[in-house]
């Protein structure tokens, strides 16, 4: 039953009664139907009848929750809803505090993805909930999840119906080609154990550059963000990728874009440590993850392919803040630029350019529409291609400052019979975005046109994108009007490299659209040349932008089209089209394929000029690019296409050793187990070549920053060590009688060498006294605790300790009286019916961290007598579903001795956090077990201690 005022906005939208007779008129190039002005008009009523509450609600939800979605045959509301009646949305705020996501989830919320340093929060909240969190004082906007998109391009366009893989088919299916793959590996031939390499190495010229120069990726750390790495473990257990590929926790994200791009930049560079993180969880998090990548997980080369459509072409927005943060302390950042095509292939989206007044007013209320065809004449719309018309997302920016837009622009999608399809309305009053975003129909129509209305304020500069859409000339006589620079975002930020694509083996399987010319292929088994051709859809620049990333104008006065900033974008180009052994990337398309192929290359450079500053990075990509399409650079492929060989010859690079201390081995002189206070011991320390190159001149000097712990001698020399070759010697410590027992002795070794890399410097805690035998466990007492699905807030429980001190082991266990794989059990220790969702970590009172268990083990069920220990054969990453319920020793995704540094009485916590949807469970009994040490015998007791140095030669292991 609708409202009064529901029922009253759908007649006025000519929704629940047909028109009347005669109302209709027939569409033209530079006037509104009248059937059109009587529904914008309906619409501007409701933007003009907002409360203060609703002024901070995204139009289309405020649309959503007034009427009846149901009822509305033609126009939509735009908004998602679920058919439980809710709508993922970003909540800003001026501050993430417990009582906003309190006070959220007591409104219904599912919490999404948090974050503090944006003031963002991602939730699933009722739509009749909406208005309510609106009104609270510390919320800004309420606003539908800002959505965004990789840079892949498809061989079947993702409109086109089909059937759509379940979470347990996927499961399945990764879980069986991790289980062929880890047979193979048992019993596979030499051709059976070759791996696949993408053609981009050979294209690329990388293959050569690491035999001329002698690099390969070592002492660089490469990472990806992207939207999941759900086949890692098949992958590596395929040899497609390293076994210690560093995953941020609980941002593994779902789907395999990212483990594909893991690939390529291992095929390149394959000596390069490997990181990732999920770009897909929210705009913030995303913004958040590439700052971990490199202030938490020391990141060198960071590349990502996805764009969020709310990210502004004229301001670096809150993901581009980000990348200028980590390339101002040092990273290199690479970004597709994507696939929403170029004016010069004819395949471009894009218009952007200064309002320019029709004089042609819209309904009762202010508001008059843009004129696309200035001065040759009158048109108000802007026709799509019916071939690119299915599911598109159009963006609507302005040249305001982010946060502070006193301008209102409106946006409408209207149909071949100049009847509204769909809109973006929101108020801008001086504190909003610059920003209006809508959708085509899913599966697109004939003679959709877009409008832009001017709604109240001054002419701006605008940019209009159909991502991935196309802007065509329609068969009533519309002209379309395209203009380069659909290169947006964060791919756009200053110190950012923007990447094209072209092909480097087969050309792309289909036609962008019908009538289309073939598109080009590449040199493969050749290189790329001065003959290469761009992938036709490959995104254009240049990129004008008016402000700061703060917001200060960059031509104050001045923001129209011949103000701000030029930033030539984008800056080189690489290959896509090339193999992967993920499924569904086997051949990879689209820019997305193309920026880790630059990434590596970057990887390569650094390999072989440890600490070269990012801007002669950027002079010897950019100078050694070949010029490919227009003479000189132009604005679709940048410079040209690089060659790895090129590049490095450009730079120089040569190999360099890296050689690291190894843990150290302990024998107390006085025969006993273990070191104790007062002991006099023998170190070995092994030394090994990491590098690609001879480490020469090789010592270490090795110190102890613990009060009263001699070391002798200080320092030794360890010669000349080869690569992939490790050196060892021994060093004699002595432990003062007064050290106390569990107080570790810290080591620290510093390797010189001749080498950029050198020295380096590792740091070793030896523990002091005789390990008990004696295990005390402490368990968790409380309640069976609920895990909130798909949400970063987690459950956890706590575990008082007392009466250990200081411990020489943990174990961790999840307990339980009967196992099964019953997702409802009361009887295991966790029951959860995706335990593959699941991040366990375990927090000691000294506030360390271990993580126990890391998104393993797939679709299998529940967690029953598992214990997680250091000492364990297997590492529970290797479980697969097959083994549910898990029980058993296995050990830990990180090791549990970090956790004893301190004094283990206290509060313990082990918090678990779902981090993916559609399923649930409960922590119900989990444990720890704790041994200290043997006391000290009595004082007066025989001791048996003697020094023992060893000055002898270096010795090979």
């Amino acid at each position: 039953m609708l409202t009064a005022g529901a029922a009253a906005l759908l007649a006025a939208l000519g929704l629940v009664s047909p028109p009347v007779a005669g109302a209709a008129s027939a569409s033209t190039p530079d006037a509104f139907t009248e059937t059109a002005q009587q529904q914008i008009a309906a619409l501007q009523a409701v933007k003009t009848g907002r409360t203060a509450a609703e002024s901070k609600v995204d139009s289309k939800l405020l649309v959503a929750e007034k009427v009846d979605g149901k009822r509305l045959p033609a126009l939509q509301s735009g908004a998602t809803v679920s058919p439980a009646g809710t709508v993922l949305v970003d909540i800003r705020a001026s501050k993430v505090s417990p009582d906003l996501l309190a006070g959220l989830t007591k409104a219904g919320a599912g919490i999404r993805a948090v974050s503090d340093r944006y003031g963002s929060v991602r939730a699933e909240v009722p739509l009749n909930q909406v208005a309510a969190i609106a009104a609270r004082g510390d919320v800004k906007r309420v606003e539908q999840a800002d959505q965004a998109m990789t840079a892949r391009e498809l061989a079947t366009p993702a409109t086109t119906p089909g059937k759509t893989e379940t979470k347990q088919q996927k499961a399945d299916r990764i879980a069986g080609e991790l289980q062929k793959a880890v047979a193979s590996k048992s019993q596979r031939s030499a051709a059976a154990a070759a791996t696949l390499t993408s053609e981009g190495d050979r294209a690329h010229n990388a293959d050569i550059a690491r035999q001329q120069f002698g690099v390969t990726g070592v002492g660089v750390k490469a990472c990806a963000l992207s939207d999941g790495v759900d086949s890692l473990a098949a992958s590596q257990a395929k040899g497609e990728l390293p076994p210690n590929v560093d995953v941020i926790a609980g941002q593994e994200g779902e789907g395999d874009e990212g483990t594909a791009m893991l690939e390529i930049i291992h095929d390149l560079a394959p000596r390069a440590a490997l990181g990732f993180a999920s770009a897909f969880n929210s705009d913030a998090s995303f913004a958040d993850n590439i700052r971990k990548l490199r202030f938490e997980s020391h990141c060198d080369v960071i590349v990502d392919d996805v764009i969020y459509f709310k990210e502004s072409p004229f301001q670096d927005w809150i993901i581009a803040q980000a990348v200028n943060d980590v390339t101002a302390n040092g990273a290199l950042y690479f970004s597709s630029a994507g696939n929403e095509g170029n004016v010069a292939s004819g395949t471009a989206g894009h218009w952007e350019g200064d309002f320019v007044d029709s004089g042609k007013s819209v309904g009762k209320f202010a508001g008059t529409a843009h004129n696309f065809a200035g001065a040759a004449g009158t048109q108000i719309y802007e026709p799509i291609s019916n071939a690119s018309s299915a599911g598109v997302p159009v963006t609507l920016h302005w040249s305001d400052p982010i946060g502070a837009s006193a301008n209102d622009y409106d946006l409408y999608l209207l149909n071949s019979a100049g009847a509204v399809v769909s809109f973006s309305q929101n108020v801008q009053d001086g504190t909003q975005d610059p920003y209006e975003i809508l959708q085509t129909p899913t599966f697109g129509g004939t003679g959709l046109r877009l409008a832009v209305v001017k709604f109240s304020g001054q002419n701006r500069y605008l940019s209009l994108s159909a991502l991935r859409g196309r802007f065509s000339d329609s068969a009533d006589g519309l002209k379309a009007y395209n203009t380069p620079g659909v290169t947006v975002g964060h791919s756009a930020a200053r110190n950012a490299f923007s990447v094209a694509a072209a092909p480097a083996a087969k050309a792309f399987g289909r036609l962008l659209e019908p009538g289309d010319p073939a598109n080009p292929a590449g040199p493969y088994p050749g290189s790329f040349s001065g003959a290469t051709k761009a992938e036709r859809f490959t995104s254009d620049g240049p990129r004008r932008v008016f402000y700061e990333a703060d917001g200060t104008p960059i031509t104050p006065g001045n923001v129209s089209s011949t103000g701000g900033e030029v930033r030539n974008k984008p800056e080189i180009t690489a290959a896509d089209g090339v193999q992967t052994s993920v499924s569904g990337f086997n051949p990879f398309f689209g820019t997305s394929a193309a920026a880790p192929h630059a990434a590596a290359i970057a990887a390569l450079v650094l390999s072989g000029n440890p600490g070269l500053p990012p801007a002669e990075v950027r002079e010897a990509l950019i100078n050694t690019a070949v010029d490919i399409e227009k003479p000189g650079p132009d604005n679709f492929t940048g410079a040209g296409v690089i060659l790895a060989d090129k590049v490095l010859a450009y730079t120089g690079a040569s190999p360099q050793p890296l050689a690291v201390a190894q843990q150290p081995t302990v024998t107390p002189a006085d025969g006993g187990p273990a070191l104790d206070p007062g002991d006099t011991a023998k170190v070995t320390l092994p030394v090994t070549n990491d590098g690609d190159g001879t480490a020469v001149s090789t010592s270490v000097v090795l110190t102890s920053p613990t009060p009263g712990v001699t070391v002798a001698p200080r320092s030794k020399s360890y010669g000349t060590i080869s690569p992939g070759q490790t050196g060892v010697n021994d060093f004699t410590i002595t432990v003062p009688a007064s050290q106390q027992l569990g107080v570790p002795v810290v080591l620290n070794a510093r390797v010189t060498f001749a080498g950029a890399h050198s020295p380096t410097t590792s740091t070793f805690s030896l523990p002091v006294g005789t390990p008990s035998p004696v295990v005390q466990d402490f368990a968790y007492a409380g309640a069976p605790v609920a895990i909130p699905d798909n949400s970063p807030v987690g459950a956890s429980v706590t575990i008082p300790v007392s009466g250990v001190g200081r411990a020489s082991k943990v174990s961790f266990s999840v307990d339980g009286t009967t196992c099964s794989t019953d997702p409802n059990s009361t009887t295991v220790g966790l029951n959860h019916s995706y335990v593959g969702d699941l991040v366990g970590t375990l927090t000691s009172p000294s506030g360390a961290k271990a993580t126990v268990f890391q998104r393993n083990g797939s679709s299998g069920k529940n967690l029953c007598q598992v214990v997680f220990t250091d000492t364990a054969a297997a590492a529970f990453s290797t479980v697969t579903s097959a083994n549910a319920p898990f029980t058993g020793s296995w050990r830990p995704t990180q090791a549990l001795t970090g956790l004893t540094g301190a004094v283990v009485d206290g509060t313990w916590t082990f918090g678990v956090v779902d981090a993916a949807g559609g399923d649930a469970g409960s922590i119900r009994s989990v444990a720890l077990h704790l041994n200290g040490f043997v006391q000290p015998p009595a004082a007066g007791a025989p001791s048996n201690v003697r020094g023992y140095t060893n000055n002898g030669p270096v010795r090979p292991l």
